[in-house]
């Protein structure tokens, strides 16, 4: 009830206020948004993968966010010399899908291809494998309200090679990691909700194989946007992922050096990646 006066007394002030305040909010040109995060669960019985890319056209501080229709997508195994097409599941859905193969997706660079509003976009990949979840369980610490639900989460980091991870914690939370500090280790650690999470709940946790790449580019975003965001949501800042504006560039198969030919101001935002998965699901008592 207090906050209710407090907020009458607050609107009796503002509309005897006859200035006019202009307000600078930030601002950015249009821009494609790109989710074509591809997550490979090699653990399932089918051979068959249906990739799917959803697209949608940025826009200024205060307005929406619209799904895109594009001209053209799809995406190239180089290894193979295969493209398959995406078509729309349904016009104005945004959403892209072709079905293929984990084969596919796994073996070899892949390119996504796209054409946009007079424009074409570009953006290469290969498959980063991961490692499975070994420990998900509920522990009982808390942090500063003393309301948080605490999750123990461990797995055993492959040795002889550098390893970067995407965990994916529901909710559109997230988290990375590197093996710096433990390599060829089992790793273990805590990961707290907050007082949203009740019990009954449950939760859906990935921990994704990342490159070095798509690690830095998620810890920006994480960084920025205060952990509570998805990778392909409009981020409070720009950042740059891997899909770049090639609408200038003559030929696309030297791709070695993309970054260096491209239009640098006109990319789109998101990024475009392949990750081994693997799940589990905790129930929250």
């Amino acid at each position: 009830m207090k906050k209710l006066i407090y907020i009458l007394c607050m609107f009796l002030l503002f509309t005897a206020c006859e200035d006019v305040i202009d307000v600078d909010v930030p601002t950015d040109k249009s821009r494609l948004t790109v989710d074509a995060l591809m997550r490979i669960d090699t653990t399932q019985a089918s051979s068959t993968y249906y990739a799917e890319v959803k697209v949608s056209a940025s826009s200024n501080f205060f307005e929406s966010i619209e799904p895109a229709e594009l001209e053209q997508i799809s995406i190239t195994n180089l290894e193979t010399e295969e493209t398959i097409a995406l078509f729309e599941t349904f016009i104005g859905s945004g959403v892209y899908q072709s079905q293929t193969t984990i084969d596919f997706m796994t073996s070899g660079e892949l390119v996504l291809y796209i054409e946009y509003d007079g424009s074409k976009y570009a953006a290469r990949t290969t498959y980063v494998p991961s490692v499975p979840i070994r420990k998900l369980v509920q522990g009982d610490a808390t942090l500063f309200s003393g309301e948080e639900t605490e999750i123990i989460v461990a797995f055993d980091d492959q040795p002889n090679r550098t390893d970067f991870y995407l965990f994916d914690f529901d909710f559109n939370e997230y988290l990375v990691t590197e093996d710096t500090f433990y390599p060829g280790s089992t790793f273990e650690f805590s990961y707290f909700y907050d007082d949203d999470v009740k019990d009954g709940m449950e939760i859906d946790i990935s921990i994704l194989g990342v490159d070095r790449s798509f690690y830095n580019y998620m810890n920006q975003l994480i960084v920025q946007s205060g952990g509570d965001q998805g990778p392909f949501q409009t981020p409070s800042a720009t950042v740059q992922g891997n899909i770049f504006n090639v609408t200038d560039v003559e030929d696309l198969s030297d791709l070695d050096n993309l970054a260096d030919v491209v239009d640098q101001e006109n990319f789109a935002l998101g990024y475009f990646a392949v990750c081994q998965t693997f799940d589990k699901s905790i129930t929250i008592e």
